[in-house]
């Protein structure tokens, strides 16, 4: 049964994971998103229904026992923060040259470096260009809420099975942190030994004699045979661009302006598109809920409408990048951000569109 509860954005990362009948969970603390973990040693679901918990000697160990239950065919998923998933990231690559499917939730905070704990959106080009060596892509989802970051740790994990491939949770310090009131799903079964034969056999070590014998690794030293292999994952990336996009518009059928935003920042986008329209300008709200794929072609045929688009960021300018070329040359793309960890107020977007508008 689902129920309705009150709260925060990394507390109920936690208790969508036990309901989705995730494996096991394996992650180190960091702030701001250590409360996935502490939650769930609260729970304590091993005693209910026997998911794994474990707090392991760093994010380098974590990403690796995500590696070894993955191969198995497991549900299984790690979460920290922007320093940590740095450290993560030769990890990352391996899981998806070994096409295994998990689920990574980074909860960023600023940098570079140790930076601060404070939110940030500057890991944008680590979750979609890569985040470690080789040519690959993790999916990437956006939650812009807390009720989207129960929703998507569900989403993330089909997409992850469907197409044998890390998905990532790309949320920010202040959605993490933030608490509102989440309609819970209903708990979901794990799933049993016999299950996982049946939808991972095919691929998945499972330990038992009298089944095919099955390697799960990254390593093929023949070049040829190594480039038919990512030529085969460059097609299995277009398919995930062809049919995954997810996008969200508000007040853009008749925008001549538009705000390019995701997370946070699209929260108080939202809030200056109201304050723009109440000033007689035409704006509207373009929010990217996955951020690989990106909605090119779809950003691409709105701007056929319209005079210029900003792009909010708790960044330097990141985003901005993919959103000039979806667009190319048609129309202004301007970029307003701010990082460090300091976060923008709704009256500093729309004085962003004004100085845009106005050059």
């Amino acid at each position: 049964m689902s129920e309705l509860r009150l709260m925060k954005g990394n507390e109920v990362v936690a208790e969508a994971a036990i309901r989705c009948g995730c494996d096991a969970y394996f992650g180190y603390p960091i702030t701001p998103q250590s409360e996935v973990m502490e939650t769930l040693m609260e729970l304590q679901p091993w005693e209910t229904s026997g998911m794994v918990v474990l707090q392991a000697e760093s994010e380098t160990a974590s990403i690796n026992m995500v590696y070894g239950a993955a191969s198995a065919g497991k549900r299984v998923m790690t979460s920290s923060s922007s320093p940590g998933i740095s450290l993560m990231a030769e990890g990352l690559s391996y899981l998806a040259g070994a096409e295994l499917p998990c689920l990574v939730v980074d909860v960023s905070r600023g940098g570079p470096g140790l930076g601060t704990i404070q939110p940030s959106q500057a890991d944008y080009f680590m979750a979609t260009k890569g985040g470690g060596h080789g040519d690959f892509h993790l999916i990437v989802l956006a939650p812009a809420s807390v009720q989207e970051m129960h929703d998507f740790v569900f989403l993330a994990f089909d997409l992850a099975f469907k197409y044998r491939n890390p998905a990532m949770i790309l949320a920010d310090g202040v959605i993490g942190q933030m608490m509102e009131k989440v309609q819970l799903h209903a708990p979901l079964p794990r799933r049993t030994d016999e299950e996982i034969a049946r939808s991972s056999g095919s691929w998945a070590v499972t330990g038992k004699r009298n089944r095919r014998r099955n390697i799960i690794t990254s390593v093929e030293l023949d070049p040829a045979v190594h480039e038919k292999f990512n030529q085969k994952l460059q097609a299995k990336y277009a398919a995930i661009r062809e049919q995954e996009v997810r996008y969200e518009e508000l007040l853009c059928s008749d925008a001549e302006y538009l705000i390019a935003a995701y997370g946070i920042s699209a929260r108080i986008g939202q809030k200056a598109v109201e304050l723009l329209r109440a000033e007689g300008v035409k704006a509207g709200l373009f929010r990217p809920i996955t951020l690989f794929p990106f909605p090119a072609k779809e950003i691409a045929a709105r701007a056929a409408q319209l005079k210029g688009i900003l792009c909010v960021e708790l960044s330097a300018g990141q985003m901005v990048e993919d959103v000039r070329l979806s667009v190319g040359n048609r129309l202004p793309v301007a970029h307003f951000g701010r990082n460090g960890g300091v976060i923008h107020s709704p009256s500093e977007v729309v004085e962003a569109m004004k100085k845009m508008i106005n050059d």
